[in-house]
């Protein structure tokens, strides 16, 4: 009887991957995601490997040359550019009160060059203190606690909080020490 109740896990039906059809995948994608090169690249090879363990002659290396040829294209006519895809990151994760050591490693993690992340975010007017307190006013934390025996309960664990955020500690014991008078 239990046996009959167990629902039997159906594995996916991955279709036939084709140049023109990586390239459609890639076409969609940047339709809906801005993206770097290198996550477009992992995106393609995903797939391409989804497909490779479900049909055991398909030629992976062939298909990563059509990923190659692709992006290269891609590049050329301006869909994918690593600067614009940072540019766009670095804002985003600056009104999000994201630190400068958080961004960066985001765009490494996503395939652009430290330099190009550095140099992007010298360019950009960024306070640490104004993105410190963004978060602490999103955690509701240090100036934004509930009250102020909170505040004083949880310092140690807010200090935590934002330090881990990537925050230094001088910016951390400002903000801790601001008084919000809303």
């Amino acid at each position: 009887m239990f046996e009959e109740d167990k629902v039997q896990k159906k594995t996916k039906v991955v279709r036939k991957i084709t140049q023109q059809r990586l390239r459609n995948i890639a076409l969609y994608y940047l339709k809906r995601f801005e993206s770097s090169v290198a996550n477009l690249r992992s995106v393609l090879q995903r797939r391409v490997n989804d497909y490779a363990k479900q049909e055991k002659n398909f030629d992976k290396a062939q298909a990563y040359q059509w990923i190659e040829e692709i992006l290269h294209d891609f590049e050329d006519k301006n869909y994918l550019n690593d600067e614009r895809y940072s540019e766009i990151k670095i804002k985003n994760y600056i009104a999000a009160g994201k630190s400068p050591r958080y961004i960066i490693n985001k765009l490494r993690e996503k395939g652009v060059a430290e330099e190009t992340a550095e140099r992007l975010m010298d360019l950009e007017e960024y306070n640490p203190f104004d993105a410190a307190l963004k978060l602490a006013r999103k955690k509701h934390i240090g100036p934004y606690s509930i009250s102020e025996e909170v505040r004083k309960e949880r310092r140690s664990k807010d200090m935590a909080i934002l330090v881990r955020a990537g925050f230094d500690y001088d910016v951390v014991v400002k903000v801790l020490e601001f008084e919000n008078n809303q």
